[in-house]
């Protein structure tokens, strides 16, 4: 009786833009709602400047992009319902959707998204201020038509207009305020198939049907609601138990997945993360010491049994990585790379050479998470006469460590390499991204000049057979210098009953809106 007074009080909340704290127990499955299991946010449910991932697992249910992503990351229309790129390259024409309405009933317009572009990509989303540097001038000449005119060709544009990426945010609300301290970004105002309802902090958010969605016949879930479960441990049982109904993908760990994929009331999805194209890694310190000299960092990664790693560690959930492009990467991904097979007497012959045969390395990592692949790694380079000291930290102190006091030997993260490597991939290795306590940059402090010129040149190539060529010359050069030690392929696997039925197979499909879903 307390539970169902507890559901009562909490559909009696139902006003528009509401949140208001209500202490108790979060919500249960009830006929045509869904309940996923993650973490909280930061502060916003907007990925418009702050792509935390978690913001954007919640918010793209309400807010939307100009694209979706198919499994091999080729844009699929979603806002956008067509575009055109001209012979030269430098304009971007995007015909928008007809007869589609913010959720407090405002027209969507080009106008809102000549807005988000210029005030809030270009300016604040950290990858999108790269990602749209090259825009000189929008123009909105109908209501329907977005004209984007470029410095230069930019292809790699396509690869980050989804709701991640590139998240529309609502003139009307927006014009004239603080964007990042805005009201609607806590409660948020989208064109997406669900509205927002509440969030209790500490507890869940709460998604109602939007009746007036734009794709006929969805949704067809009436709401959905986000559950805070912090702890790992607690998600599984929860999800196992029938609370929850969908983990998507990361929440529940690599250790804890086989209890699901070994039975039938669940169903495991291994596409949802291909639009991050993530990478477990080792960045290497080549400004100085043992670490300088590439053939210690060969060596290091002949002593690495990836395969093994990948099986002991990720429980064999992805892929041993090839080279710094994930082979999620179709258009870009190549093999024809120098490649480190596991070979300690190759080795131990290449430490030699260089002079250290016997030495310390210290490996700093910020993530608990990461405990497992850094003991995997230091009993491996004792195999070579590598000590290897852990130091683990928190999150923000790692941060600091890396890339303000850049004081480290090796740092083992993960990164998200994205559908095109001129948005991903390229941060971690162009010399002029060597920027002093700037996240995600290029913390090894490696310089290349000559691949500094085939990455800038692949950049603003319009022809795509010449841009391949391009991209894989300049793997190579990256996989025989090895600055940063490519391990794995990392998969974001998300966990449903199986009952469940998510239709569209999307590459991007941690940020699926969920139109779609519907219980069997």
């Amino acid at each position: 009786m307390k539970r169902r007074a507890a559901l009562l009080a909490l559909g009696a909340l139902g006003a528009y833009g509401s949140t208001r704290i209500v202490r108790g127990r979060a919500p249960s499955a009830v006929g045509r709602r869904l309940i996923v299991v993650t973490i909280e946010p930061t502060t916003v449910l907007t990925s418009a400047f702050d792509p935390v991932m978690t913001n954007c697992l919640i918010g793209s249910k309400v807010m939307e992009g100009l694209v979706t992503y198919d499994v091999d990351l080729n844009p699929v229309p979603a806002l956008a319902e067509r575009w055109e790129v001209s012979p030269d390259g430098r304009s971007i024409r995007f015909h928008l959707r007809p007869n589609v309405k913010w959720h407090d009933g405002a027209d969507f317009t080009s106008e809102d998204v000549a807005f988000t572009l210029l005030e809030s990509w270009k300016k604040l989303h950290p990858f999108g201020r790269a990602a749209w540097a090259t825009v000189r001038a929008v123009q909105t000449p109908d209501p329907l038509t977005v004209d984007v005119h470029l410095e230069g060709p930019a292809r790699y544009i396509f690869g980050y207009l989804n709701t991640f990426g590139a998240q529309v945010l609502p003139k009307h609300l927006y014009a004239g305020s603080d964007i990042r301290g805005n009201p609607h970004n806590q409660a948020p105002v989208g064109t997406g198939p669900f509205v927002f309802q509440e969030w209790q902090r500490g507890s869940h958010v709460r998604l109602r049907k939007n009746p007036h969605y734009w794709r006929p016949g969805q949704p067809r879930l009436d709401e959905v609601i986000f559950r805070f479960i912090p702890d790992a441990p607690s998600r599984a049982a929860a999800l196992q138990s029938g609370e929850v109904q969908l983990a998507l993908g990361g929440a529940i760990p690599h250790l804890s997945l086989r209890r699901f994929a070994q039975n039938d009331r669940f169903q495991l999805n291994t596409d949802d993360g291909n639009f991050l194209s993530s990478l477990s890694m080792v960045l290497c310190n080549v400004r100085s010491g043992a670490l300088a000299d590439r053939r210690v960092r060969q060596a290091l990664m002949h002593a690495i049994d990836r395969e093994a790693l990948l099986r002991l560690v990720f429980r064999g959930y992805g892929k041993v990585a090839t080279g710094p492009v994930p082979s999620s990467v179709r258009r870009y991904y190549t093999t024809e790379v120098p490649q480190y097979p596991y070979d300690l007497a190759r080795a131990r012959g290449l430490l030699k050479d260089a002079g250290h045969a016997d030495m310390r390395l210290q490996l700093a990592f910020g993530q608990p998470e990461a405990l497992r692949t850094a003991l995997f790694l230091r009993q491996s380079l004792a195999k070579i006469g590598v000590t290897l000291e852990l130091k683990q930290s928190d999150a923000t102190t790692w941060l600091r460590h890396v890339f303000t006091d850049q004081e480290f030997q090796l740092a083992l993260t993960g990164l998200h390499m994205l559908p095109d490597p001129t948005l991903g991939v390229q941060r971690l290795y162009w010399g002029k991204n060597i920027h002093k306590g700037v996240p995600w940059t290029n913390g090894s402090g490696y310089l290349n000049p000559e691949l500094d010129a085939v990455m800038e040149a692949a950049q603003i190539e319009g022809d795509e057979a010449e841009r391949r060529r391009l991209m894989q010359r300049w793997q190579q050069i990256v996989q025989t210098d090895l600055p940063v030690l490519n391990l794995i392929e990392s998969a974001w696997v998300s966990v449903s009953t199986a009952n469940l039925q998510r239709p569209t197979r999307q590459g991007d499909g941690l940020f699926d809106n969920l139109g779609d879903a519907y219980f069997a």
